[in-house]
């Protein structure tokens, strides 16, 4: 799939069929996160495949009961060792690049599943602190994202998306 053509029909999918994730599929997605730009080459991104569906349901009460997480095969939560980015940039590496360059590896894994006919969704709502306990994540590692997959059972519409003309600017912001 061209990368405009799949960054134009990426939806947002928390249904999905009975069929189990390819496992080739599944490194290809995981590879793709690890392809994801980050500040100074840190990556300090960590993919956690969750697919025992007692640990998903788990997840799922972490997660402010969202269905999505325990219906998906797969959920891949994607987590940042903070100090990995701290050790180039500081703070602003422990508090801010480490989410942005996980935010980086979850958006080229929502393509990436999308471009191999998978669905899957951006979950943000949770308990950062009760996922972590459920994942026994090193003390100070982030969890950024919740990434359920599988294949699609729905095809969502577009959603409406805001106008180019009303968020860009040329040169200031007159």
């Amino acid at each position: 799939m061209d990368c405009l053509q799949a960054i134009a029909s990426r939806r947002s999918v928390r249904k999905f069929g009975p069929q189990a994730v390819d496992e080739a599929d599944l490194v290809r997605i995981l590879q793709a996160g690890c392809l994801a730009p980050s500040a100074g080459n840190r990556q300090p991104w960590y993919f956690i495949v969750v697919r025992d569906a007692q640990v998903r349901r788990q997840l799922q009460a972490a997660a402010l009961e969202q269905e999505v997480i325990g219906a998906a095969p797969v959920v891949v939560a994607v987590c940042a060792d903070p100090e990995l980015s701290a050790a180039r940039y500081g703070e602003r590496g422990r508090s801010l690049y480490c989410l942005l360059d996980c935010a980086n590896a979850t958006e080229n894994m929502l393509l990436a599943a999308h471009a191999l006919g998978y669905g899957a969704c951006w979950v943000g709502a949770f308990q950062e602190r009760a996922v972590a306990a459920v994942l026994a994540l090193p003390q100070g590692f982030r969890v950024v994202a919740l990434v359920p997959l599988g294949r699609p059972a729905e095809s969502p519409p577009m959603p409406p998306r805001r106008r180019l003309e009303d968020v860009v600017r040329w040169e200031r912001w007159d």
